[in-house]
C-alpha cells in the first residue's frame, strides 16, 4: 500500500500529463485534498506532501479538525451541501466556500460575512446533471444565482464547481465537464461585479484527468490521495 506522499506524487503525475495534453502547464491546475473522514494526521502528512489545498464536505468535522490544527499551511475550502444553519462555522474558516447554490445560501453567507468584516470568496455550484434531489444550481438559473451573488455584499464569486453523475464508463463524465467549460467560458465573456471568473472545480479521484482535459483548473481528489473511505 502506498503511502499518502507516495499518492500524492502519483496524482501529481497524472495532472501533470492531462495539463499538458490540454495545453496547460502542470502548475495551472489547483489540487484540492478531500479529507473527508481522515484524521488530523493524515491531513497534515498530505499538505507535507505538496496538496494545494484542503476540502471538508461536512462543518463539525472541519471544526474539530481546525481545533487540531489539521489545516496549518494550506488553503481550507468547504466542498460539500452548505446548510444555512452551518453557515456561521465555515465563513471566515475557509478561504473558498466551493459549493454555493441557493440564493438564500448566498444570501445568509454575506450577511455572516459582512457581521465578521470580511469577504468571503466562494465557487456557484451547477447541477449540471439535473439530478433530482442533488445540490446545485441548474445551468438556465445560473445567471439568476450569479447576478445575485454579485450584487451581495460579503461574497466574491471565484468560479464554478460541479459533481457530474456517477458514470461507469471511461471518459463518461466527458459531456457534463465539455458543457461546465461552456458555461464558465461564456461567464467570463461577461461583466459582474464581484465576480472573477478564475476557477473552474471539477473532477474527483475516478475522473480529474478527464475534467482537466475538459478545461479544469481545480480538481478535488480523495480516495487516489488518502485511500478509498470506510463508510460505518
Amino acid at each position: 500500500m502506498n503511502t499518502i506522499s507516495e499518492n500524492v506524487m502519483i496524482v501529481r503525475e497524472m495532472i501533470a500529463g492531462a495539463a499538458r495534453a490540454s495545453g496547460r502547464a502542470p502548475e495551472d491546475i489547483t489540487l484540492v485534498a478531500a479529507a473527508k473522514q481522515n484524521p488530523a494526521e493524515r491531513v497534515r502528512e498530505a499538505i507535507a506532501a505538496g496538496v494545494d489545498a484542503v476540502g471538508e464536505n461536512r462543518a463539525q468535522e472541519m471544526t474539530e479538525k481546525l481545533r487540531a490544527g489539521a489545516y496549518d499551511g494550506a488553503p481550507l475550502h468547504f466542498i460539500g451541501r452548505l446548510q444555512t444553519n452551518k453557515v456561521r462555522y465555515v465563513v471566515g474558516a475557509c478561504a473558498l466556500i466551493e459549493s454555493a447554490d441557493s440564493l438564500k445560501l448566498l444570501e445568509e453567507i454575506g450577511k455572516r460575512a459582512v457581521s465578521l468584516g470580511i469577504t468571503q470568496e466562494i465557487l456557484l455550484e451547477v447541477n449540471i446533471g439535473r439530478e433530482p434531489g442533488k445540490s446545485g444550481v441548474l445551468p438556465e438559473n445560473l445567471e439568476e444565482t450569479l447576478e445575485k451573488a454579485a450584487s451581495t455584499r460579503g461574497i466574491f464569486t471565484r468560479g464554478l464547481m460541479s459533481v457530474p453523475p456517477v458514470s461507469a464508463q471511461n471518459n463518461g463524465n466527458s459531456r457534463f465537464f465539455d458543457d461546465m467549460m461552456k458555461l464558465f467560458v461564456d461567464i467570463q465573456g461577461k461583466k459582474y461585479d464581484n465576480v472573477d471568473m478564475r476557477f473552474l472545480s471539477m473532477g474527483m479521484s475516478d475522473s480529474f484527468r478527464e475534467a482537466i482535459l475538459s478545461g479544469a483548473n481545480m480538481v478535488r481528489v480523495g480516495g487516489a490521495i488518502f485511500g478509498a473511505r470506510t463508510y460505518a
